[in-house]
């Protein structure tokens, strides 16, 4: 994995507690996918990532678009006439 400047970052083994349910559906879906439970775990952290990133994306443009609006900005060309004043 590549971080920051560049520097390879290692993996490192850590120890987390969960309960009896949710490990064995990780156990579950590691075989029905040929996975690794560690690797199960990364893609739902990624998946998340994801969501959660999508969700900040579309909150931003929700606000951005409201702020527009107010200003009377509705297309690209009134977006043109308010920058070019």
């Amino acid at each position: 994995m590549q971080t920051q400047g560049d520097v390879m970052e290692t993996a490192g083994n850590r120890r987390i507690s969960l309960p009896p349910d949710l490990y064995k559906k990780l156990e579950e879906i590691g075989w029905k996918e040929g996975k690794p439970i560690s690797t199960v775990i990364q893609e739902a952290l990624s998946v998340a990532k994801r969501g959660r990133l999508k969700s900040r994306f579309l909150n931003t443009q929700q606000y951005w678009t409201r702020k527009a609006k107010q200003k009377g900005i509705l297309t690209e060309r009134d977006l043109q006439r308010y920058l070019a004043r």
